[in-house]
């Protein structure tokens, strides 16, 4: 269903779209640059290798996703959404939850990625350590992003606040952490056989 609905073709110009929107005018043009920058890594990776490696509709849907919710979070910065403001009035919350939601889905959209990379490039298709595996990687990605984040507050002091966007959490590094971990789990056991069927459609 999902290769019908998202059209690998179609990846390119949504993300391409969404990076243009969300850097005019971004809150902070550092920390946009900061937030994106993945993104800017990802989509020309995933063209370059399409020849070699194409990828299947399901992991296209859920990068694209990503890049947006990226995109979304670099222009106005995590802490500023709109969308987690509304979540943050409706649900009560002591801060606006859309860091958390972008770590969720740093461990969702990923945890695709790395099966459908070890399906296809390992022995481990089919095998009870392909899960198990996929979760750590995600963590590990998780655990570097985590680094990277402490890096930038070394480096750029205070003017680092936006981009890390612990709003206050003296927990936010862990509360990440978790969040990807709950993610990558989810997406698993949500997607793994609906994965599997394009995987064997290839």
């Amino acid at each position: 269903m999902l290769r019908r609905v998202v059209r690998p073709a179609a990846v390119p110009v949504v993300v391409l779209a969404g990076l243009a929107v969300s850097g005019l005018n971004p809150y902070d043009r550092a920390t946009w640059f900061l937030e994106i920058f993945w993104v800017l890594v990802g989509l020309p990776l995933v063209m370059l290798m399409w020849r070699r490696f194409p990828l299947t509709g399901l992991l296209c849907g859920l990068l694209t996703l990503h890049a947006l919710v990226l995109c979304l979070g670099g222009h106005y910065t995590y802490a500023r959404v709109p969308l987690g403001e509304w979540l943050q009035d409706w649900l009560g919350l002591s801060r606006n939850p859309y860091d958390r939601i972008g770590h969720l889905l740093q461990g969702f959209a990923p945890a695709i990625l790395w099966r459908e990379v070890l399906s296809r490039t390992s022995p481990l298709r089919g095998s009870r350590w392909l899960a198990p595996l996929t979760v750590c990687a995600c963590l590990a990605f998780s655990a570097l992003y985590e680094l990277l984040e402490w890096a930038a507050a070394v480096i750029g002091g205070d003017g680092a606040d936006a981009f890390l966007g612990t709003q206050g959490d003296v927990w936010d590094t862990q509360w990440d952490m978790l969040c990807a971990l709950i993610g990558a789990v989810t997406s698993l056991l949500l997607l793994s056989r609906a994965h599997d069927r394009q995987l064997s459609a290839r």
